[in-house]
């Protein structure tokens, strides 16, 4: 579904989140309506390892690079500077892009499946509460997006905190 340009919900470390591939600008602009959010905002990509995020990113030097590094698999998500291959409508027109190599099981299977980093927002409008409950998920979504991937969310009870990766400043608590 995904490499075909699809739109997918799935389970991540707290919410179920909205994923597409995101050279896929349709499907980001899917995305951005369902959640009503201006693509200048800025999206989130996960990855299932390092790997899968090396040909988007640039990673600071030592020791925040070190210390980035420590944090994945897991819930941190942090920005760093985007290479030339990730698309504004991913980092909102600037040249940082927030990541994360995920420590969630299921979601990091589907990054495999899919090839590559997916957009990971949560899966909600903004300013609402993000769906944690499949079936309110499938009444609210349903309709909107292309497949539920069904699958536990991970053991956080809040999204992931966001940190500077220049800097490590806390730009989200977790």
């Amino acid at each position: 579904m995904l490499r075909a340009g699809g739109l997918i919900a799935y389970p991540t470390e707290a919410v179920y989140g909205l994923g597409c591939l995101p050279r896929e600008r349709a499907a980001v602009a899917r995305v951005l309506l369902i959640k009503r959010r201006s693509w200048r905002k800025g999206l989130l990509l996960i990855a299932a390892d390092l790997g899968q995020l090396e040909p988007l990113i640039r990673l600071p030097e030592e020791p925040m690079r070190s210390r980035i590094l420590a944090t994945w698999p897991g819930p941190a998500t942090w920005v760093v500077r985007a290479t030339p291959a990730v698309p504004a409508w991913i980092t909102g027109g600037r040249d940082t892009v927030a990541v994360r190599v995920t420590g969630h099981a299921l979601a990091a299977a589907v990054c495999r499946r899919a090839g590559g980093a997916l957009v990971s927002t949560s899966a909600n409008v903004t300013r609402r509460p993000p769906h944690t409950h499949l079936l309110r998920l499938r009444r609210d979504l349903g309709r909107s997006v292309d497949y539920i991937v069904p699958g536990p969310l991970g053991d956080s009870d809040r999204p992931t905190a966001i940190f500077d990766g220049a800097t490590g400043r806390v730009l989200r608590p977790g």
